[in-house]
């Protein structure tokens, strides 16, 4: 589940940037994968909104906000929901680190 209490709040210029994404325009089924989706198919669709991501102007925003939030679904800034549990899991255990 997506840790809510990480989002920011009511805030216009915090989440406008939103406005501005490709993905707006696009099909929110390319974004996210049908329940049961596996293999070529599943990495096809993650790849073709992938290029919509590496078009649009707020891609970073977009990415450094489903990495904060730690978005569980879905391409958010042109990553895949297990490329953002690899990034975080690295994070995870850079800061388990430095606390030792």
């Amino acid at each position: 589940m997506t840790e809510i209490s990480r989002l920011p709040g009511p805030v216009m210029e915090l989440w406008e940037w939103q406005y501005q994404g490709q993905c707006r325009d696009a099909d929110d089924t390319l974004f996210f994968h049908p329940e049961g989706e596996r293999g070529s198919t599943r990495r096809r669709r993650a790849e073709s909104a992938k290029a919509i991501c590496h078009t649009c102007d707020v891609m970073v925003q977009c990415r450094e906000q489903s990495l904060r939030v730690r978005e569980p679904y879905g391409v958010w800034g042109g990553l895949s929901e297990d490329e953002r549990s690899v990034i975080l899991m690295a994070r995870d255990n850079a800061v388990a680190a430095r606390a030792s």
